[in-house]
């Protein structure tokens, strides 16, 4: 009976173990050979904007370099919420990926409840590109050609002039209110439901100025439509080279630099985010592609390493922290 009992208590151990290796086998086999299937990138946002364009175009890149189809798939709704949070809930095995912008760090900080830590939730792979800010006035509403002259009449009519964002907590606001603590200015807050209509007042003068990304602005700028006055990137634009930066301007140490980036659910193998991230960096050093997007104001580049990434991903978060607790911004 002890030889029976000992012989089953051996075979019910080796089973158990035969078990519990055929999830591990296969996951270290499914990692080595990815990707074996089609690919997908979420963008949280609908289609035509930055996020949009860039994630197609390395989508497209993706599915040459890689030899499976990348397919991007559009997810809006919620203020990028509902998009971000069905990639945050998926299998973590490098097949459903997240494209996103600065939006991914603040909606955390400005909303009570996002629903995702960018931090637990998923694995960060790397920065895609960058996109500079750049305050903008409409000639006819503000004489100001430069960042001196346009802080001194803040400065004579504090609270006179409103500037247009695309909402509480937006970018622009965030631009706006980094500016107004840089300068020592103040000014009123329109928030719009987006960025199109607040373009549309500013082009129509129902709205003095406002800080866009210069992805969208250089159109009016080129054509004259509106004045740049300085962009928030410590260097200049290429799109925009005789724009100079709010740095250079007197506004010492200013930055302020939207960002796009590609995402993985939490728990995605090490091997599959350096495979990614390895791929996404020759492709967003691409000549051809580099070119492209520059002419729309787009700055391409991959961060160094995926650890780099999450290293610039908490220092925006904190930075983002403390002006939503200074300047009591919070989201719609």
């Amino acid at each position: 009976m002890k030889t029976f009992r000992s012989y089953y208590s051996y075979l019910s151990a080796l089973l158990a173990a035969l078990v519990l290796s055929v999830p591990l086998n296969t996951q270290a086999q499914d990692t080595a050979n990815y990707p074996n299937r089609p690919i997908k990138i979420i963008v949280p946002v609908a289609p035509g904007g930055t996020v949009d364009m860039v994630a197609r175009a390395i989508a497209e890149a993706l599915t040459k370099s890689l030899g499976q189809q990348v397919i991007v798939e559009n997810k809006p709704g919620a203020s990028s919420l509902l998009g971000t949070n069905f990639v945050a809930k998926a299998a973590p095995d490098g097949y459903t990926l997240l494209a996103h912008s600065t939006t991914f760090v603040t909606a955390p900080v400005l909303l009570k409840n996002a629903g995702y830590d960018p931090f637990k939730d998923f694995v960060p792979i790397t920065v895609t590109c960058q996109i500079p800010m750049v305050l903008v006035v409409n000639p006819d509403k503000i004489a100001a050609r430069n960042v001196k002259d346009f802080i001194a009449l803040a400065k004579a009519q504090p609270k006179f002039y409103a500037y247009a964002s695309s909402g509480n907590g937006s970018t622009g606001h965030i631009a706006a209110e980094l500016f107004s603590n840089a300068a020592g200015v103040s000014y009123l807050h329109v928030p719009y439901k987006g960025n199109a209509q607040s373009m549309v007042d500013l082009l129509g003068g129902q709205i003095p100025f406002m800080f866009d990304q210069v992805s969208t602005s250089a159109q009016y700028i080129l054509s004259g439509k509106i004045t740049a006055i300085g962009v928030t990137s410590k260097t200049r634009s290429a799109i925009l080279p005789n724009v100079p930066t709010l740095d250079e301007s007197g506004l010492a140490g200013f930055e302020d630099t939207t960002f796009n980036g590609l995402f993985a659910p939490a728990g995605t193998p090490a091997p599959i985010v350096n495979r990614l991230h390895a791929e996404l960096t020759k492709i967003l050093q691409a000549p051809e592609l580099v070119k492209q997007f520059m002419t729309k104001g787009v700055e391409l580049g991959a961060s160094p390493t995926p650890e780099q990434f999450k290293q610039y991903l908490a220092q925006q978060t904190s930075r983002y922290q403390e002006l939503a607790r200074t300047a009591k911004i919070t989201a719609d």
